[in-house]
């Protein structure tokens, strides 16, 4: 009995783990909150306690966040065929997210670089097969990604239609990543 009570404590405990990163994820990656944490606690169905028993500060939350979308970008670069398609859903999703590009901006250094290095150690693989296959210049490094990540935010950033410009900047960037003499833009929309 007490052997089924402490699974039972630990499957509760991943499963509140799961709930404040989804819940996480959407109130710190959309419209601002001016109270996140109990609206993160709300939306996990759990109180602030638990949350903050799981996520002792604000800073370890956003982290656990971002890790959980690299998660995502690292299962679906290994996954990918086609570099350029997952590389615009990626810089389509940063744009989409930009309260929480902006509260990892504001990290630690050191942080932000661990963050930037699996980013970039993500999609390594799928770029080096890309530029094997020709689809992608042979000079692209995956350190050039992170340009390419800060080109778009910029784009957005700076202009009234955020959404528009991204979407332009980014089909720009394929244009700009393809061997020179294709478009490489077939994978439009």
């Amino acid at each position: 009995m007490l052997y089924g009570a402490r699974l039972s404590r630990r499957s509760d405990a991943l499963r509140n783990r799961t709930a404040i990163i989804e819940a996480a994820s959407a109130v710190l990656g959309g419209p601002g909150s001016s109270r996140p944490i109990p609206e993160i606690a709300r939306r996990a169905g759990i109180g602030q306690a638990t949350l903050y028993r799981h996520f002792p500060d604000r800073n370890t939350l956003i982290v656990a966040v971002i890790e959980h979308h690299l998660a995502q970008v690292r299962d679906a670069a290994a996954a990918c065929t086609d570099l350029r398609p997952l590389l615009r859903e990626v810089l389509h999703a940063q744009i989409a997210m930009r309260p929480l590009v902006l509260l990892a901006e504001r990290l630690a250094a050191p942080e932000r670089r661990r963050i930037e290095q699996h980013l970039v150690t993500a999609f390594a693989e799928p770029l080096r097969h890309a530029q094997q296959q020709g689809l992608i210049r042979a000079d692209l490094t995956p350190a050039d990604l992170l340009l390419l990540f800060t080109m778009v935010r910029s784009a957005a950033e700076s202009a009234g239609d955020a959404v528009a410009a991204a979407d332009r900047s980014i089909d720009l960037l394929l244009h700009g990543i393809a061997p020179a003499g294709s478009f490489g833009l077939q994978d439009r929309h």
